[in-house]
């Protein structure tokens, strides 16, 4: 039987002689040879077969490729919420620290002026009980 099955030829070799495709995207195999068969049906399933299985395996693959891609959008979304968080968190803490900066810098201006008036006061009232003094001086020795 095998001598009724004539050989056709290396797949490999084939392709390489009347494809145009670039021969860098075919990875190394295995030589095979194609042989004719005079049981088409079976030839004709195992293609199917073949097909089938190539389709599955590209269905798998375009699955994953998806829920990967999902994971990899959901993983973003929330890094990006939590780097959002923390920008506002530091924008809040930075918030409170100027405006006690700001109210701390208020209330020393207050004292200080404060202090200043009650100063210019006290050497008011003594400049004032100086100058009485004086003229009362003056009366008793005229």
């Amino acid at each position: 039987m095998a001598s009724l099955t004539p050989k056709v030829g290396l797949v490999g070799a084939a392709i390489a002689r009347k494809s145009t495709l670039n021969p860098r995207l075919f990875l190394a195999t295995t030589q095979r040879y194609i042989q004719a068969s005079s049981h088409d049906g079976s030839a004709t399933e195992a293609v199917k077969q073949g097909a089938d299985e190539a389709m599955n395996a590209a269905g798998d693959m375009k699955n994953k490729a998806y829920s990967t891609a999902q994971q990899v959008s959901h993983n973003t979304q929330d890094l990006a919420g939590k780097v959002s968080e923390t920008a506002q968190e530091v924008t809040e803490k930075a918030k409170q620290t100027v405006q006690d900066a700001w109210g701390s810098a208020k209330d020393t201006a207050q004292q200080a002026k404060d202090t200043v008036l009650g100063k210019a006061e006290e050497s008011k009232e003594s400049v004032q009980r100086n100058a009485e003094q004086i003229k009362k001086s003056m009366n008793t020795k005229n």
